[in-house]
């Protein structure tokens, strides 16, 4: 088949490329501003790329799929539309031609879904299963993003962002996963949905789909998940947690530093320790999630601990890009209070002495509208210096919203700004973590290269 993606270099629709060509089809794709890494990820893979989208579809085409970012005025979804031929949503293709025939175990929640499917992909990979993937990021001990697997079982992030310009269901609803996992429900994506009641219908619609003899396995100390199980619920529920023991999956640090020790149980059983050199209490109910959704598919906690052992994070989620000049570099893709404050308060369990410095771009859509201005200082909490890019089009005032950290704070008007301010502030021992949910202007190779490596000792 000729499959034809428009928006081919998001990493969803990157995803589906990669998998249709995997599976024997004939891609191409068209996107705005193509370029590396997904680009050459892409052309590597041997998927013809246009770059824009005057050039109109070749005739041959038998399958279109459009990505979410496309709408209607669009000058390419109005000849689309006008020419009368078939297209599909990248999740509506997925669920069509891979999905129906694999067991499909999703990962679906407002933080954390990125790790926790890495996670399970990589537990159920070490168990000798062979998952086929499809993720929101890359995993390093995978190094792709996706991949059709040589097995029945599918691990999917399920996003709960709207499907495409004719669908404006979540994604998600389009998986029927037998197994599935919702790490938290919190407001996100508010130029979708009015309200977190709008969100929590949407996993109403996603809960109807899973099988009474599937799982879904949930955060046990969320209160908005809770009320989406007021709702309704049809399948059998194992609850985890990292500071609730009466959950069925439970588990806690026995020590923190460069190798971390902690202890899972089940049902108050011990069920084995593990090691690990991610940082969090937030990835250890990663981790449980993954552990009760591999169990699902008879991997024992035994294996799953040993997967976890070796398994290396994802890039951006607080991931360590080195030393230079004594400064400690992290980059991670939290853009969301929650998600910021429990990146700051993992990175201070490594750095207990030590000076952290979050530096942040408000990019999201959520952020740039303002909606969480009145309580986004409360998440700096961790950090002993702020550093936030401002721009003239945020829809709000960052100097203003958090004017509650005093001097604690920085806002600068451009990279540059924000580059020269860092330079004359940072020193040897910081830890910095460069916060983003895009590329932030290039900031985190011009700190590198402005703050240059030591000399390699001899």
């Amino acid at each position: 088949m000729r499959v034809h993606i428009l928006g081919v270099c998001g990493t969803f629709m990157g995803g589906i490329a990669a998998i249709a060509k995997e599976a024997g089809h004939d891609v191409s794709g068209a996107d705005q501003n193509v370029y590396p890494p997904m680009s050459t990820q892409l052309e590597a893979l041997g998927i013809a790329l246009v770059d824009g989208y005057e050039a109109p579809i070749d005739a041959r085409v038998e399958s279109v799929v459009v990505g979410n970012a496309l709408s209607r005025g669009k000058p390419v979804v109005e000849a689309l539309l006008n020419s009368g031929r078939a297209y599909s949503s990248g999740p509506q293709w997925l669920a069509e031609h891979v999905l129906r025939d694999k067991w499909v175990l999703a990962v679906s929640g407002t933080h954390g879904k990125t790790t926790t499917t890495s996670m399970l992909a990589w537990i159920l990979e070490h168990a000798g299963l062979k998952p086929g993937f499809l993720i929101g990021g890359v995993p390093t001990n995978f190094g792709i993003s996706a991949r059709l697997g040589a097995s029945k079982y599918f691990v999917v992030e399920a996003d709960e962002y709207d499907t495409a310009f004719f669908d404006k269901r979540a994604k998600f609803v389009h998986y029927r996963p037998r197994t599935l996992i919702v790490n938290n429900i919190e407001y996100d994506h508010a130029d979708i949905y009015g309200d977190v009641e709008a969100i929590i219908w949407q996993f109403h619609q996603l809960l109807r789909t899973v099988p009474g003899n599937g799982l879904i396995v949930a955060n046990g100390k969320d209160e908005n998940i809770e009320r989406l199980f007021k709702r309704g619920v049809w399948t059998p529920r194992a609850t985890f947690s990292a500071s609730d023991s009466a959950a069925r999956w439970y588990g806690a640090y026995d020590s923190i530093g460069a190798e971390s020790r902690f202890s899972i149980f089940e049902q108050g059983t011990a069920r084995g320790s593990g090691r690990w050199s991610l940082l969090g209490q937030h990835n250890l109910e990663n981790a449980l999630a993954a552990v009760a959704a591999a169990g699902h598919v008879g991997v024992a906690p035994g294996t799953a601990l040993e997967a976890l052992a070796s398994f290396k994070g994802v890039k951006r989620r607080l991931e360590l890009r080195g030393t230079f000049a004594g400064v400690v570099l992290y980059e991670d893709f939290a853009h969301h209070p929650t998600a910021i404050a429990r990146t700051l308060q993992a990175l201070r369990s490594r750095a207990p002495s030590q000076r952290i410095v979050a530096v942040m771009e408000p990019r999201s859509n959520t952020m740039r509208m303002g909606v969480h201005r009145d309580t986004l200082h409360a998440s700096f909490t961790g950090a002993d210096r702020v550093f936030v890019l401002g721009a003239p089009d945020l829809g709000f005032d960052p100097s203003e919203a958090l004017a509650p950290l005093g001097k604690r704070l920085v806002v600068a008007a451009d990279v540059q700004a924000l580059l020269e301010r860092l330079l004359d502030e940072l020193v040897p021992g910081d830890h910095v973590v460069l916060m983003s949910n895009g590329s932030f202007q290039g900031l985190p190779k011009l700190l590198e290269q402005a703050l240059g490596r030591p000399p390699a000792s001899k």
